[in-house]
C-alpha cells in the first residue's frame, strides 16, 4: 500500500488541557449534564433497551433503523469525557452500556438492533435507504473511543467481529455484494478502526465502500429490482441526494445531503492520507471548495434546504429558511480537520474555527439540555431549541465533539509543532527534536476569543530546536509577535507564523491579534443577503435577539459609519463581549390604515442596539432575531 500523505497529526486528547472561559464551562456542562441528559433520553425512549432485543410486535418503542447510532455517539461522547476527566460512575454507565450492545451480537457478527428484531429477513437489502452500515459505523467510532479511554476490549473486539463480518459480505469478490453505504458514515470510521487495531483489511474496505460508490450498473437500482421496487421510483428523484450520482473522483460539486456529503468528504480524505491517493485527494479540494467557498453560512452551517437536508446551488443561502443543520456542521469541522491534517493549511482551520464558535455551538443552550436540529440566520421568534427529537442525531453528536475539542487544537508535525485554536489550558508535545521522555508542552493564556492576546509559555527539559507554526486567522488584519519580550522576524507558511528557533524552558511567546468589530458583505451572487451587512469580532458573528433591543431588530437598519463598540458584560450569558452601536428604525407615524407609500413618507429614528453571540441566542425570552442588518 502506498506511503501516507499526511503532513501533521494531532495530539492525543489526553495530552491536551483545556482551562478557558468560553470552551472549558461548555465542556463542563457536557460532563456533568449534558451526557447523563441524554444517556436517561436514550434510556426513556428505548434506545438502550433496544439491545436486549426483547422487543416483539405490537410493544412499544419499536427500535428504529438509526437507534444504534444514538446510543453509540453517546459512548462516545462519554469515553471521550473519560479520557479527560475520570469518573467512576460515568465509567460504570459507559461500560454496562457497552457490555449491553456486545450481547445483543449474532453468532455471525451482525450488530443491529432494528434488523435483528423487527426485520430480521431484510438485512442487506435496502441500503439506499436504511442506516445499517451507518449504525455500524457509529458503533466502531464508539468501540474505537471506548477502548481508548478505558483500555477494555468488550466493545472493540465485538465490532471488529462485526467489520469482519461486513468485510466478508461486501467487497468485489464473486459471492459478494457490491454496495455501499445510502448513508455514509462506515468510511471514517473503518479507518480509526485500522488505527486502533493496526489491520488494513478495514482501511481496505474503507477504501473499497468510496471507490464503488457511484459506480455503474448502479447497485442502488440493482438491489431495488431485487427486493420488488422500481428505482425509477425513488423517493428522492435522483442519487445526488447520497451522493452516489457518480463515481467520487467525478465529483466536483457538494450536492445532496449535507451530513452524508460531510462524512463521505472525511472518509475521503482519511483514506486519501493512509493510502497516498492523489486523485482522491483532488476530489477533496475539489468538493472543499463548493461546500466552503459557494454554499457555506456565515454561522458555518452548510445544507441550506429543508426539503432533504441538502446543499442547494452555489450561493443560494437563504437566512430565515436556513437549514444548517448541527450535524452538517459538525460533519464540515470533520472534513475541515482531515484536510488540516493532510495540508496543514489555515484555510482549513479557519472554516473549522468558524464552525466551531458558531454554528456548531449554537446547536446547545447554555444548560445542556436542549439543542438545535436546525440553525436558521434569522427568526420571527418561534424558533427554539427542544430537550430530544425523534431524529436524535444532533445532541450527541454535539457531545462527543464538545468532549473532544482539545484533539482539534493543535498537531505535531516532523519539523515542529502547530497551533490551530487559541484556547486556554495546554498541551504536552512529543516532538521528534525534543530529548526524550520528557518531551515538551505548551501553557496558552488567553481570553481568547473575547480577546486576540495570546501568551505561551515552553517547557522543555533541555535546550531544543523546533519551529512552532501560530495559526494566523483569516479574520485578523494585522498581528504583532514577540518572543521573550523582543519582536521577532517569521515568515508566513499558508496561513502559519514560523518561529524557528533554539527553545529554552520558559521561553515566552506573545501574540497579539487585532479584532476589531469587523462589517461584512456577502457575495453579490447571495441575493438573500444584498443590501445587507452582518457584525463579525475575531471568530464571533454576532446577532441582534429582540431581548436586547427597544426597536424591532428586523427594521433596524445600519449607517455604513456607524459607531460601534464592543465591551464585555460579564453578567449576561455567562460573560460575553457584546457588541452596541446606533442604527436606524422606521418610525410608525403616518402608517394608519396603510400598507404601502412612497418613499419619500418614511421616515427613520436613531436606535440604539446590541448584538450578542450567533451561538447564544435563543438561551432567553422568545423573541425575533436576525444575522444579517439592511444597511441604512
Amino acid at each position: 500500500m502506498p506511503a501516507p500523505r499526511r503532513r501533521l497529526k494531532p495530539l492525543e486528547l489526553a495530552d491536551v488541557r483545556i482551562a478557558d472561559t468560553f470552551w472549558a464551562p461548555r465542556q463542563e456542562t457536557n460532563r456533568t449534564v449534558g451526557i447523563r441528559h441524554q444517556y436517561q433520553q436514550c434510556k426513556d425512549t428505548g434506545r438502550l433497551d433496544a439491545f436486549k432485543l426483547d422487543w416483539r410486535p405490537g410493544m412499544p418503542n419499536e427500535p428504529h433503523i438509526f437507534w444504534d447510532s444514538d446510543v453509540a455517539k453517546w459512548i462516545e461522547a462519554a469515553s471521550y469525557s473519560l479520557a479527560t476527566h475520570p469518573d467512576p460512575e460515568l465509567q460504570k454507565l459507559v461500560d454496562d452500556t457497552a457490555a449491553l450492545i456486545a450481547s445483543a451480537q449474532q453468532p455471525d457478527g451482525y450488530l443491529n438492533s432494528h434488523f435483528t428484531v423487527v426485520e430480521p429477513a431484510k438485512r442487506w437489502t435496502n441500503l439506499r435507504d436504511q442506516h445499517e452500515l451507518y449504525c455500524a459505523g457509529h458503533l466502531i467510532e464508539a468501540a474505537v473511543a471506548h477502548f481508548q479511554a478505558t483500555g477494555s476490549r468488550v466493545l472493540l473486539d465485538a465490532l471488529c467481529r462485526y467489520a469482519d463480518h461486513i468485510a466478508r459480505t461486501f467487497g468485489p469478490e464473486p459471492g459478494q455484494r457490491k454496495g455501499y453505504p445510502g448513508h455514509e458514515e462506515i468510511e471514517l470510521a473503518l479507518v480509526k478502526l485500522y488505527h486502533a487495531t493496526n489491520d488494513e483489511r478495514y482501511l481496505k474496505l474503507s477504501a473499497y465502500f468510496i471507490n464503488q460508490r457511484g459506480q455503474q450498473p448502479h447497485y442502488y437500482d440493482e438491489e431495488a429490482v431485487a427486493r420488488g421496487d422500481d428505482p425509477k421510483k425513488y423517493w428522492a428523484r435522483t442519487y445526488e441526494y447520497n451522493q452516489a450520482h457518480k463515481p467520487v473522483r467525478e465529483q466536483d460539486e457538494a450536492v445532496g445531503h449535507a451530513v452524508r456529503a460531510m462524512y463521505l468528504y472525511s472518509g475521503m480524505a482519511d483514506v486519501a492520507a493512509e493510502t497516498g491517493d492523489e486523485t482522491l485527494l483532488a476530489a477533496c479540494r475539489k468538493l472543499w471548495a463548493s461546500a466552503a467557498e459557494r454554499k457555506m453560512f456565515l454561522t458555518g452551517g452548510v445544507g441550506s434546504s429543508h426539503w432533504g437536508e441538502k446543499f442547494t446551488g452555489d450561493y443560494e443561502l437563504p437566512n430565515e429558511s436556513a437549514y444548517a443543520e448541527t450535524c452538517a456542521a459538525i460533519g464540515l469541522v470533520f472534513f475541515a480537520h482531515r484536510m488540516l491534517q493532510i495540508e496543514a493549511d489555515a484555510k482549513y482551520a479557519d472554516v473549522m474555527e468558524q464552525a466551531l464558535y458558531n454554528g456548531v455551538i449554537s446547536g446547545v443552550d447554555l444548560t445542556g439540555t436542549r439543542f438545535f436540529y436546525v440553525n436558521p440566520l434569522a427568526s420571527n421568534g418561534g424558533h427554539h431549541r427542544q430537550e430530544w427529537f425523534g431524529c436524535a442525531c444532533c445532541p450527541p453528536n454535539l457531545a462527543r465533539l464538545v468532549a473532544s475539542l482539545g484533539s482539534y487544537a493543535y498537531s505535531v508535525a516532523p519539523d515542529g509543532f502547530y497551533i490551530h485554536l487559541y484556547i486556554a489550558g495546554g498541551a504536552a508535545a512529543k516532538l521528534p527534536q525534543v530529548p526524550r521522555p520528557a518531551g515538551g508542552s505548551i501553557t496558552v493564556e488567553t481570553s481568547y476569543p473575547w480577546n486576540g492576546d495570546i501568551r505561551l509559555t515552553v517547557s522543555v527539559a533541555e535546550p531544543s530546536k523546533f519551529d512552532l507554526f501560530l495559526r494566523i486567522p483569516g479574520w485578523c488584519r494585522k498581528h504583532l509577535l514577540r518572543v521573550n519580550g523582543k519582536t521577532v522576524g517569521h515568515r508566513m507558511v499558508k496561513g502559519y507564523a514560523r518561529i524557528s528557533r533554539k527553545w529554552a524552558n520558559g521561553d515566552r511567546v506573545e501574540l497579539s491579534l487585532a479584532m476589531p468589530v469587523e462589517r461584512l458583505v456577502a457575495h453579490p451572487r447571495v441575493a438573500e443577503d444584498a443590501g445587507k451587512v452582518a457584525l463579525r469580532r475575531g471568530p464571533i458573528v454576532y446577532c441582534l435577539e429582540q431581548a436586547d433591543n427597544p426597536a424591532p431588530v428586523r427594521s433596524i437598519l445600519l449607517p455604513d459609519k456607524p459607531r460601534l463598540a464592543a465591551r464585555f458584560d460579564k453578567k449576561l450569558l455567562g460573560g460575553v463581549v457584546v457588541i452596541e452601536g446606533t442604527g436606524l428604525a422606521p418610525t410608525q407615524a403616518g402608517w394608519r390604515g396603510k400598507l404601502y407609500q412612497p418613499e419619500s413618507a418614511l421616515s427613520l429614528r436613531p436606535a440604539r442596539f446590541r448584538a450578542i453571540p450567533y451561538c447564544l441566542w435563543d438561551n432567553r425570552e422568545p423573541g425575533p432575531m436576525t444575522v444579517w442588518l439592511p444597511r441604512a
